[in-house]
């Protein structure tokens, strides 16, 4: 079994709209509302691959009653740790050129008794479990140790955790010795403190973030794919030129399948090859949507494996 955490969800509000211009007005064409958060999204495209994955995320107020509703048709195993602070509301905007605005709440904090609660969560779910996939920001107040304690708990366990976060809790959490680290440029860039342009920098970059302690790095880079790093091994995943609709949620996919392949044959760079796919299949999608097994097995032949000469 594949556990994910979100410890800080959302209901997403999905809106299309024919333009996004500055100054001008915008029609909406289609407006959904969706379970959201990294930890919830990985499990959504584990659950449509075929895999067996259990979600914990935490939720209160009534929006987290809505969640709760909403994760009811899911299909997967969902565990929900009630907190007093209501769960957020995130508005994604996007028009048909691909053109996307992504609106986040920051969540109310969380006590420390509820704190205790969701560690007692994946603590009973993790002598089951594979992977642990901690995903996502943290609400405000919450210990940026929180990470790196649940990787401790999960690596005395001999469960293998991916790590997807920003900021101090990325820090911390790469402290503990993570299975794999999946930031995103941006968030790269936030950690090691410098911007990131050229392919070299991005190589670099990877390798950097592995040597500050995960074993595997997954540097995702947008349309432009992902840098794999392992000790003695990088590799590029370069993706097919698509249309672009929605990129929301892509990274997601990716992190989710990669976990999905890795899972079934421990083979990096194929698993890489999967989890660019399945990000370039979904950002082809409206809203935050996630490509099917079929949609994304379509473009796994496209994507390029590159092995960089270190």
């Amino acid at each position: 079994m594949i556990l994910t955490l979100t410890v800080n969800p959302a209901i997403d509000r999905n809106i299309t709209v024919d333009q996004l211009v500055f100054e001008d007005r915008a029609y909406i064409l289609d407006t959904r509302e969706a379970a959201g958060g990294r930890g919830i999204n990985n499990s959504c495209v584990i659950h449509s691959f075929g895999g067996k994955t259990t979600a914990v995320c935490t939720a209160g107020g009534e929006t987290g009653a809505r969640l709760k509703q909403l994760l009811r048709c899911c299909g997967y195993g969902v565990e929900t740790v009630e907190v007093q602070a209501p769960t957020r509301t995130n508005l994604n905007i996007s028009d048909r050129q691909g053109l996307t605005i992504k609106l986040n709440e920051k969540g109310a904090p969380i006590g420390p008794a509820e704190i205790k609660s969701i560690e007692q969560a994946v603590g009973r779910l993790l002598p089951q479990a594979r992977w642990c996939m901690l995903c996502g920001s943290m609400p405000p107040g919450m210990p940026a140790d929180f990470y790196a304690r649940l990787i401790e708990t999960s690596k005395a366990l001999g469960v293998k955790t991916l790590l997807d976060t920003d900021g101090e809790a990325l820090e911390t959490g790469l402290e503990a010795g993570p299975t794999v680290v999946a930031p995103n440029q941006q968030e790269a860039e936030r950690l090691l403190n410098k911007a990131l342009l050229t392919r070299v920098q991005f190589q670099d970059a990877a390798e950097r973030i592995r040597l500050m302690g995960a074993q595997m790095v997954l540097l995702s880079l947008g349309s432009r794919g992902c840098i794999g790093a392992r000790e003695g091994l990088l590799v590029e995943a370069v993706p097919p030129r698509v249309d672009v609709v929605c990129p929301i949620g892509a990274g997601d996919a990716l992190a989710a399948s990669w976990v999905w392949a890795m899972r079934r044959s421990d083979d990096f760079a194929d698993a890489l090859r999967w989890g660019v796919a399945a990000g370039t299949a979904s950002a082809t999608l409206p809203g935050v949507s996630f490509a099917s097994f079929d949609q994304t097995r379509a473009v796994y032949d496209q994507v390029q494996i590159r092995e960089v000469s270190r």
